[in-house]
């Protein structure tokens, strides 16, 4: 099978356009595939050909009118074709997909083939969530098989999205797609009884889909919007199937509340951080709808993990001026998340916040207390801002680097190496949520 998840490379005369397009297309494009022939290798190898089939013709003829119909209805061939020069393929698998009413619908979003009864969920890539998120495997591996279906994220970026190493990761997808075919999971629709009991899959993949695109893992992009575009729609959508879940009512307030911030975050290639951002630039009609939900999520009094972060995310908003920022709620609401899922970086975020209530002392102290974050690099960035705000240049400086060693996001590298040249002289306190945006 095909390792790349990402376009192949662009000759001298590619247009630059195409990465557009295969970010923006990519999901649906396997989704449909992935529906369509219940395999997910095949799938993937046909997106790619269909990829590289574009890269050989787009450069000289141009766009076609419908970039996304056209990479779906190659796939689909491709896909048609090696079914039928694989002798070891069952036969009525090839004439199923050959016959399959859906195949004329190269958006992907007719009929669903196989399926018992009717779904509430509609879209074709919601679906293909729901269906990764299958209780024969381990949470870890629905998100991550998911990000690489969906996201169109690349082995390695999955692999900073879960703080592990690229080769482990790989094996991991490797044994999850062989589980599912060893254990026959089908490829289908799940009822609607069984939708809440795969939702904590479905919110963790759609959180990380939109963390990548809020500040790529990547080096040549500060965000990828259309992720973050994606992620939102969706969400939307699973709120709108799931209105009585207050956690996927919270991701979506979540997703919001930093969406509206976005026009902000990025000055001249260079990160933004919080305390520093021009609020007049923030999208108040997110803002208000995002207060909105975390609103209603309040009144069902079942408070969740996204639910808190969006919660964190509203008091942020509510502030005119960074000064004016309720730091006491903030570290309340932290306190309040580390009961719910005491992890590492859910403990650095708690150190920001305690920093700003109770001083940088008591900020460096909690987070020389975390473990397993060595290379997560809004640790060493962190710590180098308490260092700073104490005085302490030398180690401060450090840590800068250490951050950028860990980091390829070529906004907050930029960002990092401003404040690593600043270190030296400049001793005025600076907030330290400037690098960790709790």
């Amino acid at each position: 099978m095909t390792e790349a998840a990402g376009p192949p490379p662009p000759g001298p005369s590619f247009d630059a356009s195409f990465e557009q397009v295969f970010r923006e297309e990519h999901g649906r494009v396997v989704a449909g595939l992935v529906r369509r022939f219940g395999d997910i290798d095949l799938a993937e190898d046909a997106a790619q050909e269909a990829y590289v089939e574009a890269v050989r013709r787009w450069p000289t003829a141009g766009l076609p009118p419908n970039p996304g119909a056209w990479l779906a209805t190659t796939a689909r061939n491709r896909a048609i074709d090696r079914l039928r020069r694989e002798s070891t393929r069952d036969a009525r698998h090839a004439q199923a997909a050959l016959l399959d009413p859906a195949a004329d619908d190269p958006t992907g979003i007719g009929a669903v083939s196989g399926v018992e009864g009717v779904s509430a969920v509609a879209d074709e890539r919601l679906r293909l969530i729901f269906t990764c998120c299958h209780p024969a495997l381990a949470r870890d591996a629905q998100v991550a098989l998911t990000l690489r279906l969906l996201g169109g994220l690349t082995t390695e970026e999955i692999a900073r999205a879960f703080l592990v190493e690229e080769a482990a990761m790989a094996k991991r997808l490797t044994r999850s797609k062989a589980k599912i075919k060893a254990a026959r999971i089908p490829y289908r629709v799940p009822a609607d009884h069984e939708l809440p009991g795969r939702l904590a899959g479905v919110l963790a993949t759609l959180y990380l889909i939109y963390n990548e695109g809020y500040l790529s893992a990547g080096a040549t992009a500060g965000a990828r919007h259309d992720l973050g575009a994606e992620a939102v729609r969706l969400a939307r959508m699973l709120a709108a199937l799931m209105p009585d879940e207050p956690e996927a009512l919270g991701l979506l307030a979540l997703m919001l509340l930093s969406e509206a911030r976005r026009p902000a975050r990025f000055a001249g290639g260079v990160l933004v951080t919080l305390p520093e951002q021009d609020r007049s630039l923030w999208d108040r009609g997110l803002v208000a709808e995002g207060h909105a939900l975390v609103r209603a999520c309040l009144r069902r009094d079942r408070p969740g993990p996204y639910q808190l972060q969006a919660a964190v995310g509203a008091v942020h908003t509510d502030a005119e001026r960074a000064v004016d920022t309720d730091w006491s709620q903030v570290l309340a609401l932290y306190d309040q998340l580390w009961t719910l899922t005491p992890t590492p970086v859910v403990a650095l975020n708690r150190a920001v916040a305690l920093a700003e209530v109770q001083g940088p002392d008591a900020g460096l102290e909690a987070v020389e207390a975390i473990a397993g974050l060595e290379a997560y690099h809004p640790f060493p960035a962190v710590r180098a801002d308490l260092l700073r705000r104490l005085g302490r240049d030398e180690e401060s400086a450090q840590a800068y680097r250490r951050a950028l060693e860990l980091t390829a996001n070529a906004g907050e590298r930029a960002y990092l190496t401003g404040r690593l040249a600043e270190v030296s002289v400049n001793h005025n306190p600076a907030s330290v949520g400037a690098v960790c945006e709790s």
